[in-house]
């Protein structure tokens, strides 16, 4: 007898815009009304890429990797990387819709770095990263821009924000030396100054997007002195006049577990022609703008990973069957999605809250509160994401089973690419210890409170439960700040972590309770509060560190 095996539909992905409530809902919230119709029209086109088109052609595209072509066939060096077709189209896509260009045109005002990220939210998880050098071109604009170099903002700002792929500029961000990616004070690099101008010499261990046309990079002039300090930020265009790379050479491309679509390599600069951004000193100081960007990027992909995640198995528990009736159902696999989603939902207004910061910084429209905050922000949503992306993404392949676990399922991707986001700009642990440094004196962890207060007033009872959740966790946090600061160095970075991630959490718990009482108003829907009453219900204090003398048991 011959049997008709059974054959277990794909998951689907529809509209990204059309389907995802949190986002529409967010922007209508900070429009006051219906989006603009000409944005609207991008936000809906994009959506429609990202989940039919896009998502095939990434599907199509799996096996395919950058490759490095060393010589060519008569024995020159050429040093040429071939991308993959998704990342080519991508490139054109992203000139094209403006992702980068959006955040600097003047039509929308603050909110121009709302509609740009709300792009990039639907963009980035269909590309293959392309988001990376989108986050470097971004931060690359912004920081030349900012440090008033003209001829620099003349030479390069218009091709990084252009529209027009044939004119479109991607940056690269030459910051990784092999003496360490966060101790930049280590830097090796070294910059000469000759009849011509400044030369660059030095190993880049890792340098993501290398095919950009420009790249941002740190190197020591002679004669300065060790550390942050002696380094100054350099300008370098990759190729010269011939289309040839300029005194650089790619020695290889960097085998990683994720990001795989991405043309992170290995350089040596041999002599490379450099022109000084902002003077021969701080440089680390001069690139926090690039920086501020990149995290913020960092933060946006983190969430639509999540996003991602989180509509696959969504659609793939209506489709499954399992004892009887479809995996959304059943009530333990509802729960998990829910947990899921509210996760989700958590770390998308904790992006959102920091994207609306950065638009009222950029156009004067913040106090030096807010300012501060911003500062807090930057940090405090980027490590708190991205450890939220690799735990939602981990989750959200194991509904689907042992199909999670096979390469063609398009699915394994999702968790190993959101691998990166904890890694890439600052570690965890680094960016921890970056947010100690940013509270100071403690006046702008008094900002985050008051931000916190008003998140959660005016709540319905339940609301207000959850809301007293968040404020009871950061009070925690900051009662143990004022304790430890006062104990030194060493009992401030013991639990760090656990101080950042609670005020993380706290944050968005509070973010999520606000919007979920504006749902409540102007849309008489009751989803973001079920979003916050089950995100409440996780845990939000993450304090409590192991004794400092078990710890040096346990670690020497």
């Amino acid at each position: 007898m011959q049997v008709s095996p059974f054959n277990q539909p794909a998951p689907r992905l529809g509209n990204q815009y059309d389907d995802d409530r949190v986002l529409r809902s967010l922007l209508a919230r900070r429009f006051g009304g219906p989006v603009p119709p000409a944005a609207l029209a991008a936000l809906r086109e994009m959506g429609e890429l990202a989940g039919g088109e896009l998502y095939q052609a990434q599907l199509d595209d799996r096996l395919n990797e950058p490759q490095l072509v060393q010589w060519d066939a008569w024995g020159n060096r050429v040093d040429a990387i071939e991308l993959s077709p998704l990342w080519r189209r991508a490139e054109r896509l992203a000139a094209e819709f403006g992702l980068v260009a959006t955040g600097y045109e003047a039509e929308h005002g603050p909110l121009a770095r709302t509609l740009q990220f709300a792009l990039v939210h639907l963009f980035h998880p269909s590309t293959d990263v392309y988001s990376c050098p989108l986050a470097m071109t971004d931060g690359a604009a912004r920081t030349l821009l900012d440090s008033g170099n003209a001829a620099l903002i003349e030479r390069a700002v218009p091709h990084l924000t252009s529209r027009d792929p044939a004119r479109f500029w991607t940056s690269g961000q030459w910051m990784t030396e092999s003496t360490g990616g966060s101790d930049v004070g280590a830097s090796e690099t070294v910059a000469e100054r000759d009849g011509e101008g400044w030369r660059l010499w030095g190993r880049k261990w890792f340098t993501s997007a290398a095919t950009s046309q420009i790249a941002l990079t740190l190197a020591r002039p002679e004669g300065n002195p060790a550390g942050g300090r002696g380094l100054a930020l350099f300008y370098v265009e990759t190729r010269d006049a011939d289309g040839r790379l300029d005194r650089i050479e790619v020695l290889r491309l960097k085998d990683k577990l994720g990001t795989r679509k991405v043309p992170t390599a290995e350089l040596l600069l041999n002599g490379t022609p450099a022109v000084a951004v902002a003077g021969a000193r701080d440089g680390v100081r001069n690139i926090v703008p690039m920086l501020t960007l990149t995290r913020t990027w960092n933060s946006i992909c983190a969430a639509s990973f999540m996003r991602r995640g989180v509509a696959l198995a969504q659609d793939y528990a209506r489709r499954r069957e399992a004892f009887g009736r479809p995996l959304a159902h059943q009530p333990l696999h509802r729960q998990t999605l829910a947990a899921l989603q509210a996760e989700y939902e958590a770390a998308f207004h904790l992006c959102f809250e920091l994207v609306h910061l950065l638009g009222r910084a950029e156009h004067g429209a913040g106090d030096e509160d807010e300012r501060a905050l911003l500062r807090l922000m930057t940090a405090l949503t980027k490590l708190t994401t991205g450890k939220q992306a690799v735990a939602v993404s981990t989750e959200a392949i194991e509904c689907f089973g042992g199909a999670g676990y096979v390469e063609d399922t398009g699915l394994p991707v999702i968790v190993r690419d959101a691998q990166v986001l904890p890694i890439w700009e600052g570690t965890t642990n680094v960016l921890s210890l970056e947010l100690l440094k940013a509270c100071g004196d403690g006046g702008p962890l008094r900002v985050l409170r008051q931000r916190l207060a008003r998140g959660v007033g005016d709540c319905d009872d339940r609301l207000a439960a959850a809301g007293s959740i968040a404020t009871a966790a950061a009070d925690r946090a900051l009662d143990w700040y004022r304790q430890a600061a006062g104990a030194g160095p060493d009992a401030l970075q013991a639990q760090a972590r656990g101080f950042a991630l609670t005020l993380g959490r706290a944050t968005a718990l509070a973010l999520l309770c606000e919007h979920a009482r504006w749902s409540l108003e102007h849309e008489q829907d009751g989803r973001a509060r079920a979003a916050a009453l089950a995100f409440a219900a996780t845990r939000i204090d993450q304090l409590g560190a192991i004794e400092p003398d078990d710890a040096r048991l346990l670690v020497e």
